[in-house]
């Protein structure tokens, strides 16, 4: 990759979605909880999409979502949902969803440190364009 990131980890209870910023790139990353649900860290985010319908047109983001394909009709529903609330606010989405399956053999790691190096490839590429 050869370059420096400015990075900033934050849990989704403590950001509010009307002050993501276009200049800033987003990486999402959760779970599933119960029945396709976000955890419930990331319930004050959903309830504060919803309640103040942001738009965020210009906003970029990528997204990872942690599951267990033992539950297959909800996994990775969460990161899915996720997605489409952003996308529902017209905010950009970078690259394909990344998605970890805890009953495969793969540390979550193992999967998304190509999936981010991909990203930030892409990233890359339409800077330079």
């Amino acid at each position: 990759m050869g370059a420096d990131y400015d990075c900033h980890i934050s849990s989704l209870a403590d950001v509010d979605p009307g002050a993501l910023s276009k200049d800033t790139f987003y990486i999402f990353v959760t779970s599933t909880y119960g029945n396709g649900d976000l955890p419930s860290t990331a319930l004050p985010f959903e309830e504060a999409m919803q309640e103040q319908t942001p738009d965020l047109t210009g906003v970029r983001f990528a997204i990872f979502g942690l599951g267990d394909q033992v539950f297959s009709e909800t996994f990775n529903h969460g990161s899915m949902k996720l997605m489409q609330m952003l996308l529902d606010r017209k905010a950009e989405m970078v690259g394909e969803r990344g998605l970890h399956d805890a009953s495969g053999f793969d540390m979550p790691e193992d999967v998304a440190l190509p999936w981010v190096s991909g990203i930030i490839e892409q990233l890359q590429a339409a800077k330079a364009a």
